[in-house]
């Protein structure tokens, strides 16, 4: 069967799946379901895998998903224990002393409170911690969402301590010794170290446009949509402070990433930027004159809320001081980084205690594994929500609402990440080298689908090498895991064409990120923290359009670079 042939059906679910909630509005509960089976016909007969194999790969797939439920679960309860001990209405008034303005707050949380979150943890963590804050500041459920997806996406190149560049590409380890022996043309790198430094280098040019581009845009964009003018302009006119809070970011996100390596410009740019931006907000430098709001709640739109009701009250009073409120999150950005830095000593014990699966219905390298204490999900969420209830003296009552509530909510994004990850399991199994699995040796889908794109647009390549990269966080919820399946393509793609390596890969890497705005699990995470189960995809709807701005700047920057800086290339 033809590249071709293969390459459609492999989109097929992916097409179901945008259609049906994007066009006919079916929740994921839904249509998540639908693009499995769709998927799982596909594995069958096309690529003729046995359907046990395919069995076995569902259910690695939910093996997985109860990983990511309980990041869900974990980031819930924070939000409902801090709103029943009080400790949320005291972060609230103490947001309005630093500023009232909207779009301040979304900047300073969305922004920037989640690059740093993202570069310490990673795995949805940012969205689904910041979303909730937004949400109880006063914004629109959908809006908070759509929020923190677009801004979660220049800090996902290196999030969880460099963990998309160091694990993501490390497949490429003998190509890149190959290479560096050969004197070939372009290569100037002489380890697999010096790779990752150099791709994480080109990678922080590529994103530095969007770095300062996305904050203006998206801005604009929800004052567009969920403002009381409906216009561009109320966003615009905090472009200011958005400028400001890009330089704050980007200048130790890029001296890390040029001098230190890749474990940290994510974690150390948005810690380091958000001292600095919450400092300048409260002395009202760069701020807008004037104080923009969502308006009235009852001239909301019906779709803007769901299960989490907005309050209504427009003043909030503190419960306890700011230092004690604010303790949960500080817990969480403490443990995040002590659990995160291998040298700590914590990483390698919390990540070794699993309960594993191994060879899944008797198939071979079908494995599965829940890191129960290395989650975010339980260390820090679960075990920081614990703390708060001493910390914030809660009641007995506080504490039942709070658990009860949360659990409740997970019925529907259960059901929506179980399908979604088992279809991402059948994708990555679907090519694996084993001729009783794959009896034609066809490649798995992912890298079916970007062969057909590469030979559809030839040395044009730079332009559409992100895509690929945020195809695979699309489909896979995983920066990392996007640039695992893709980094070998993008490689094979560069040394085909005669295309700079490092920056080739380094589009990939880029991609993987900013794939975050359309990740199927990361939109689900987010809808089910901030009570839009079933609206996943009217989130996606409008996180598509960003994503598609970042991939053609990416694209353009990654054609310049491969030309003027390489030109003996062409």
């Amino acid at each position: 069967m033809s590249i071709g042939v293969l390459a459609l059906v492999a989109v097929l679910p992916i097409a179901l799946a945008l259609v049906l909630m994007v066009g006919l509005r079916w929740p994921a509960t839904k249509a998540m379901p639908l693009a499995w089976l769709v998927t799982a016909l596909g594995a069958i007969l096309a690529w003729q895998l046995p359907t046990g194999y395919v069995a076995a790969l569902t259910l690695q797939g939910f093996v997985t998903a109860i990983g990511i439920l309980i990041i869900v679960f974990g980031a819930i309860l924070i939000l409902y224990t801090l709103q029943y001990s009080g400790g949320m209405e005291t972060i609230q008034y103490g947001f309005q002393n630093i500023s009232r303005d909207r779009r301040v707050q979304a900047i300073i949380i969305g922004y920037m409170f989640a690059a740093f979150i993202e570069g310490a943890a990673g795995f949805g963590t940012p969205a689904a911690l910041a979303a909730p804050l937004l949400l109880s500041l006063g914004f629109p459920p959908l809006a908070a969402a759509v929020i923190c997806l677009v801004y979660n996406s220049f800090p996902v190149t290196f999030g969880a301590v460099g963990t998309p560049v160091v694990l993501g590409l490390k497949f490429l380890k003998d190509l890149v010794e190959a290479a560096a022996v050969s004197g070939l043309a372009g290569v100037n790198f002489t380890s697999m170290e010096s790779f990752n430094m150099l791709v994480g280098k080109w990678a922080t040019l590529l994103h530095l446009p969007m770095i300062f581009i996305l904050p203006v845009f998206t801005l604009g964009f929800i004052t567009r949509v969920f403002g009381p003018n409906r216009c561009w302009s109320d966003g615009f006119k905090a472009w200011k402070f958005c400028m400001f809070a890009a330089v704050s970011f980007t200048v130790p996100y890029m001296i890390f990433a040029w001098f230190v390596g890749p474990e940290f410009p994510s974690m150390i740019g948005g810690l380091i930027g958000l001292g600095i931006l919450i400092f300048g907000a409260k002395r009202g430098f760069c701020v807008p004159e004037d104080t923009w709001d969502f308006g009235p709640h009852s001239k909301w739109e019906a779709e803007w809320t769901g299960s989490i009701a907005p309050d209504e009250k427009a003043e909030f009073r503190p419960h306890m001081t700011q230092f004690r409120a604010w303790v949960p999150y500080v817990l969480i950005g403490l443990i995040l980084v002590i659990t995160r830095i291998p040298e700590l000593g914590l990483k390698g014990f919390l990540a070794a205690q699993k309960i594993s699966f191994t060879n899944i219905l008797g198939y071979e390298g079908v494995d599965g594994a829940i890191a129960y204490l290395y989650l975010p999900g339980t260390i820090p969420f679960i075990l920081v929500a614990i703390l708060t209830i001493f910390i914030h003296g809660m009641n007995g009552d506080g504490v039942k609402r709070a658990w009860t509530e949360s659990i409740a909510k997970m019925k529907n994004p259960a059901i929506a990440l179980f399908f979604a990850v088992a279809l991402v399991s059948i994708f990555r199994g679907s090519g694996v080298g084993n001729e009783m699995f794959n009896p034609n040796g066809y490649p798995s889908m992912p890298l079916a689908m970007a062969k057909m794109v590469a030979a559809m647009v030839g040395n044009a390549w730079p332009m559409f090498a992100s895509f690929v990269g945020g195809l695979g966080s699309f489909i896979t919820g995983s920066n990392t895991v996007s640039d695992l399946l893709f980094a070998e393509f993008q490689w094979g793609v560069a040394t085909t064409l005669d295309l700079p390596r490092q920056i080739i890969v380094a589009a990939q890497a880029v991609g993987g990120g900013m794939g975050n705005m359309v990740c199927i699990h990361n939109i689900v995470a987010v809808c089910a923290v901030v009570g839009l189960s079933g609206m996943e995809g009217q989130i996606l709807k409008k996180t598509v359009w960003p994503f598609l701005l970042y991939g053609l700047v990416v694209g353009i920057v990654a054609s310049l670079m491969s030309f003027v800086f390489f030109p003996h290339l062409f």
